[in-house]
């Protein structure tokens, strides 16, 4: 049976609820000096919530736009319905944008602390305002915590093409992702910043290779297969490299023996800085394979499946299927509250108190904006 006439699937909550999972742990982190900081990924392995957003972002791309991809008559319906998506993702980052800049001014207006200003690549508004006027709408400057949307926009674009290719010719399609990874790195190029020098934070050659690992799997998923097959082998690998990236979190000799053997390895053999170093921006392979053996290893076994289906972890869900309006909101809620811990008294019931209301407005608005479908749902059958 063709895939597109495949029956049709039930949800797999696995999505939702690690999608959900990263959005909250986004949110912690952009929100600095929290005792829930310690608690998030990024303190236990070589990778944080932003690897997982964008391989889970490449998933559900997989999955909602690839049966566009499979026969001629329908190409065309797949490119305007991703590219709607993407003017959409443009808008939302926009807003945020605005609004996030709007409390970092009430931070210093209302508040006396003029630091924020000078944090996440604000000063140019006040330094240059006229080229950070022209930078921001064309996405060629972006403040911190609010650039990830616009390497999402990027690679949504560009994604008819890998998911035309990557139906057609998977393994061909994974192979030029993999090249273009490793030239970025190698002739060192990137998007355009303006006016900062330099490139985007999150390097769109550099990560659309997860972005494209991750519509790969989707495409497969939708087939009822899996792009990497549960290997024994290759679930211990995976487990050994887990362990490995965690003992190096939790112990510092482990860490300082590990950087300089890998510092050691850069000086005494040919090997580029992209295979040894943890730079975001280019997704060093430290970054990028302790993502992919935490994602295989989640996806490898059907208890964790069966775990995501919990009422416990609904809200989590919940978070999930609502990614995008929970993110953009998030990026607000994480300006608003650092502005408040820079002009209050640091403190643990501060801390819960600004965690505990963000991720409380986060699954408000996710509730809302459900029920919001549902009734306009009923009122059409009406």
């Amino acid at each position: 049976m063709p895939p597109s006439e495949a029956p049709r699937r039930e949800r797999d909550l696995r999505l939702d609820v690690f999608r959900g999972l990263a959005l909250v742990m986004i949110f912690i982190n952009h929100t600095p000096g929290t005792v829930f900081e310690m608690f998030t990924t990024r303190n236990f392995g070589f990778s944080d919530a932003a690897e997982g957003f964008v391989l889970m972002s490449g998933i559900a791309a997989g999955l909602a736009y690839g049966k566009f991809f499979e026969t001629p008559a329908r190409w065309w319906t797949g490119v305007a319905r991703i590219w709607r998506r993407v003017w959409t993702l443009y808008q939302v980052h926009i807003v945020t944008t605005v609004i996030a800049l709007g409390l970092t001014a009430a931070t210093a207006y209302f508040g006396g602390e003029f630091v924020a200003m000078t944090k996440n690549a604000i000063r140019f508004q006040w330094q240059m305002p006229l080229q950070f006027l022209i930078g921001i709408p064309l996405l060629t400057h972006q403040i911190g915590y609010a650039n990830i949307l616009p390497l999402y926009s990027v690679l949504l674009f560009v994604s008819p093409l890998t998911l035309f290719c990557g139906l057609r010719w998977p393994k061909l399609t994974l192979l030029g992702a993999v090249a273009l990874w490793v030239a970025a790195a190698v002739i060192y190029f990137n998007m355009p910043n303006f006016p900062m020098r330099g490139g985007w934070f999150f390097n769109p050659f550099s990560w659309n290779l997860m972005f494209t690992i991750g519509l790969l799997t989707g495409l497969a998923y939708r087939r009822g297969e899996r792009f990497v097959p549960v290997k024994t082998w290759l679930l211990a690998l995976a487990f050994a490299w887990l362990a490995f990236a965690l003992a190096c979190s939790l112990f510092k000799p482990v860490s300082d023996a590990f950087g300089h053997s890998l510092y050691l390895l850069g000086q005494v053999m040919p090997v580029h800085w992209l295979l040894t170093a943890f730079d975001k921006t280019f997704l060093g392979f430290p970054r990028l394979s302790h993502a992919l053996a935490l994602a295989y290893v989640l996806s490898a076994f059907p208890a964790i499946k069966a775990a995501c289906g919990h009422r416990l972890l609904a809200p989590f869900a919940l978070l999930g299927r609502n990614g995008l309006a929970v993110f953009g909101l998030g990026v607000v809620l994480c300006y608003g509250a650092n502005g408040i811990k820079y002009v209050a008294e640091p403190s643990f019931a501060l801390d819960c108190l600004l965690i505990g209301a963000g991720i409380a407005a986060m699954l408000l608005l996710a509730w809302s904006k459900e029920a919001w479908g549902r009734a306009e749902r009923r009122e059409a059958q009406t």
